[in-house]
């Protein structure tokens, strides 16, 4: 298995319980009548679930187990996927920093890091599918 995959496999399995502790947590609000501040976590809890764990997940099992580019560069260009990951985790992260930031002070105009965010993100979704797309093919 690449280094990249295990990396891009472990990562995904933290974000899971990150995300899962996340839901406990705002299950706990709503159960308890928590201070409301918590509820700001809801966008980033589905993030953390679908970027972090279900996206990641499959990154790096695409990476790793479709058929191969070529005998020379079997799964692409590992620089491309390295950048891949980067860019995705730096958004999830800004995303899960932004989010609550600016659903709690929209004044303080915080909103530059969702953006930020979603750009690297992009950024990240373009680079896997460059990096994959040669991968997809026939027999």
């Amino acid at each position: 298995m690449p280094a990249v995959t295990r990396w891009f496999v472990r990562t995904s399995l933290a974000y899971l319980v990150a995300a899962l502790l996340v839901g406990i947590a705002l299950t706990a609000q709503s159960a308890l009548n928590l201070p409301g501040a918590i509820a700001a976590l809801t966008p980033v809890y589905f993030h953390l679930f679908m970027v972090g764990w279900v996206t990641q997940l499959i990154f790096g099992v695409i990476y790793w187990m479709f058929p191969k580019y070529s005998r020379e560069k079997p799964r692409g260009s590992e620089v491309l996927a390295w950048a891949t990951f980067g860019l995705l985790n730096a958004g999830l992260l800004l995303r899960a920093v932004g989010e609550p930031l600016q659903a709690l002070q929209p004044e303080a105009g915080w909103g530059w890091l969702l953006a930020l965010s979603a750009v690297g993100q992009w950024i990240a979704g373009l680079a896997f599918v460059v990096n994959t797309w040669g991968r997809v093919k026939e027999k």
